[in-house]
This record gives C-alpha cells, structure tokens and sequence, in this order.
C-alpha cells in the first residue's frame, strides 16, 4: 500500500511538473483552397477561334497569348482584329464577346482588384461595333470608346450592343428588362447617362449633351450581305430598270462560229427562174402585098402637105 501510494504521488508531481505547452500539436498544412487563392487569375481572359474557310474572314490575335490548336488564348491582355465577318471571343465561364467585322478591339484584365476576385475585364474600341454576351460579377467591366467611358455594373446578365458611327456617333443598347447597371460618362465633357434596361440611346457627335433616346437603328453588328440573287432574269432586269448582263463568252469553237455576224438573206427570183423552152426557129415572113405597104415617116408628111395644097 505505501509503495502504491508512492508511485501514485510521484506520477501527480511529474505532471504539475510538464507544462501544457509541451503537448502542442504540429501546425497543419493549409488547406488546398488557400493554395490556389485566386484560380481565376491563372486561367486566360479569352480565347480566340483563328481557324476559317475563308482567308479573308480569319480573325488576328496580338499581345501576351499562345496559340494550340488553331485557338489562340489570351492570358492577360491582346488585341483582337476582325476580319470579313464576325468573329467571337470566349471569355473563359462567363460567355462571349462578338467583335463585329472590321474592328479592333484591346481586351485586359483589371489589375487593381485584390487578389482572390474575378477582375474586371477592361474593353477599348476606336471603331466598328461588338456585342456582349456575358455574365458580371462583384468588379464591374468598363468598355472604352474615344469619347465615352461605359461603366457595365454587376452581378447579372450582359447583353449589351455598342456601335461607333462617324463623326463620334455611338450607339448604346442595354438589351433586356433584367439588364445590368450602365453607365455611360464623357471623357472630355464631364458627366453622364445611364442607360436603363432595355433601352437604346445614340450620342450623337460623342457629346451627352445630344442624345436621341430610344434610337431605331440597331447598334450592333450588321447583318451579313445578302444572298447572290440565281435567278438569270430577276425582276429589275425584267422590268428593264437594269441592263442586261452580257453574256460569257464561251471556248466552244462551234458557239464561236454562231457568234459571227451572218450576212443578211437575199432572195432573187430571176436567179431562180426555170430556164425557157428552146423554140423552134421562125419562118421569114412572107412579103406583104404591095398595095397593103404602110406608108413610113416621109410618106406621111408629104400626104399631109399634099392636102393642105389641094394637090390630092
């Protein structure tokens, strides 16, 4: 009994003895999701098609991207250059940007947002037309024009169409009743609009001073050309309001020949006469009686003076 009662207040002792800091566990590793703070950083803000039937209509891609598979991905910022027709960009789980034929467009990530945030997406266009299609989140995205700074606010779904005519002209459309913030501010003049859901609005002269609320025109892209009319004789021509197209020549030497000019058709009936009978030939004619001899020219005249003179 006493030397469990020993054992029993010496183990006590040891233990008031050992702090409890002794005890600490090793500090864990963090957590996967602290790791990759900000996946939306990494990835690319786009991702361009470069790949076309048509040389003309291929779209150009410039800036910090790489290209793999006849895409082109723009980590951070480029330029996108339209060609014949509409090319589409893909911004990575947020949706497309259509940059409409024969525009520029500068595409970049907004740097200043603290790291672990989807930024912003900053767009400039000097000319042309494009049409957004995509979703906002907490940073707002800002498109860029010569005269105007379009501020699009977030959360909610973009559908929003921009257009730059001439003489500064641009057109806002802010499609949709479910439509985001849009702001539009002059860079020279101070100020702004915003253009409310479902709304289009033109600037006319890139001023807000003149504007022409809900304009008729669209402004985004334009709609392709129309179709090559195969009809031979379409109605214009019909009409006679357009002059008929000559016709190809063609290689065939037969058709060529046709093609000469043919002399005009002449028809002669005494070329075509039956040639006549040969006819037997004539007997002399017998000698008329002498009392029956007409009298000729001379004979005439002196019968005619011989009645004047009495002489017959």
């Amino acid at each position: 009994m006493l030397v469990a009662a020993l054992a029993l207040s010496s183990s006590m002792l040891l233990a008031q003895e050992v702090p409890p800091a002794v005890a600490v566990p090793a500090p864990a590793t963090a957590p996967p999701a602290a790791v990759d703070a900000a996946p939306e950083e990494s990835g690319p803000i786009a991702i361009v098609s470069l790949d076309s039937k048509s040389p003309d209509a291929a779209a150009s891609v410039t800036g910090a991207l790489s290209v793999s598979q006849g895409k082109a991905v723009i980590a951070a910022s480029g330029t996108v250059n339209a060609g014949a027709q509409t090319t589409q960009v893909v911004l990575p789980h947020r949706g497309v940007l259509r940059v409409c034929a024969a525009t520029s467009v500068k595409l970049a990530a907004d740097s200043s947002v603290p790291a672990g945030e989807t930024p912003g997406l900053l767009i400039a266009m000097d000319h042309g037309a494009v049409e957004a299609s995509f979703a906002t989140g907490r940073n707002a995205d800002i498109l860029l024009t010569p005269d105007f700074r379009i501020l699009i606010g977030g959360p909610g779904a973009v559908e929003l169409r921009v257009r730059l005519g001439q003489h500064g002209d641009t057109c806002v459309d802010n499609a949709g009743i479910n439509a985001p913030y849009v702001l539009v501010s002059s860079v020279f003049e101070g100020g702004a609009y915003r253009v409310q859901p479902g709304q289009r609005v033109m600037f006319q002269h890139g001023s807000l001073q003149e504007v022409v609320d809900q304009e008729k025109e669209p402004c985004g892209c334009p709609p392709p050309p129309a179709p090559v009319e195969s009809n031979e004789f379409p109605l214009a021509q019909s009409e006679g309001l357009v002059p008929l197209a000559a016709p190809a020549a063609s290689a065939d030497k037969n058709v060529v020949a046709q093609s000469q000019p043919i002399p005009p058709l002449v028809y002669n009936a005494a070329d075509h006469a039956p040639a006549p009978a040969p006819q037997p030939p004539a007997a002399p004619p017998a000698n008329p009686p002498a009392g029956n001899k007409k009298p000729g020219f001379f004979g005439r005249v002196g019968k005619f003076f011989r009645r004047i003179f009495g002489a017959e």
